[in-house]
């Protein structure tokens, strides 16, 4: 990942602010004790009242970035993840997870078809106007029957990506709503197709926060064929 890429991610750029600040108010300390040291009792009072206002900035972008962990920007359409499948026995499954920094994960999966969802989040019009971009995070990967009964009755498979921050957004908005009053909603998004053995999928999200899934050419065709061909 290069500086551009690294930048673009909210929780990395918080951070860093978060940083300066913290430099800044150790500035603000230090120059108080020299005030001090010369009896000059004003002048220091003043630098550690702006060094108290730089502790609470740094407190606040560094909490902000905690909270967006694993969140991401949304470009036109943003690639999510790729999903290899081995199939081990009926219903049951073996799949690849690639991610777009190149880390991968390996699941195993019951049902007939993966269901992947997201959490998305959306600004109110200033904020879109401004530039900021909408973000989302992974929520959980799924089994799905094609049978609504067996979907009932059979073992079920849920994968928790667990990328949320502690105090996550979707939280926050639901808990205290009007503390992020430019989010204009917080919802979720998911996309599911049946499952092939050796099929290949590409997820991704789009800028209308719409999650899309995709098979190759190969896995498309296997899907069309009947079973048992």
């Amino acid at each position: 990942m290069n500086w551009n890429e690294l930048l673009r991610l909210p929780a990395t750029l918080l951070a860093i602010l978060a940083c300066i600040a913290l430099l800044a108010a150790l500035v603000q300390l230090l120059a108080a004790r020299r005030h001090v040291h010369r009896r000059r009792h004003l002048a220091a009072t003043g630098h550690v009242l702006l060094m108290l206002v730089l502790v609470i900035v740094t407190v606040f972008l560094a909490g902000l970035a905690t909270t967006l962990r694993g969140y991401r920007f949304l470009s036109d359409e943003a690639p999510v993840v790729q999903i290899d499948s081995r199939i081990l026995s009926p219903q049951r499954w073996d799949l690849i997870l690639t991610w777009p920094d190149g880390s991968m994960r390996q699941v195993t999966l019951t049902g007939d078809d993966f269901q992947i969802d997201a959490i998305v989040l959306k600004w109110k019009l200033p904020a879109m106007l401004a530039g900021l971009p909408p973000l989302y995070r992974l929520d959980r990967l799924t089994g799905r029957y094609d049978d609504a009964g067996q979907e009932t009755n059979a073992p079920r498979t849920v994968i928790d990506f667990n990328e949320a921050g502690q105090g996550d957004l979707l939280d926050l908005k639901k808990q205290f709503p009007s503390w992020l009053p430019e989010v204009d909603t917080v919802f979720g998004s998911g996309t599911f197709l049946p499952l092939v053995d050796g099929g290949h999928y590409e997820v991704s999200l789009m800028r209308t926060g719409a999650l899309v899934a995709r098979p190759d050419d190969a896995t498309r065709q296997r899907i069309g064929q009947p079973m048992g061909e």
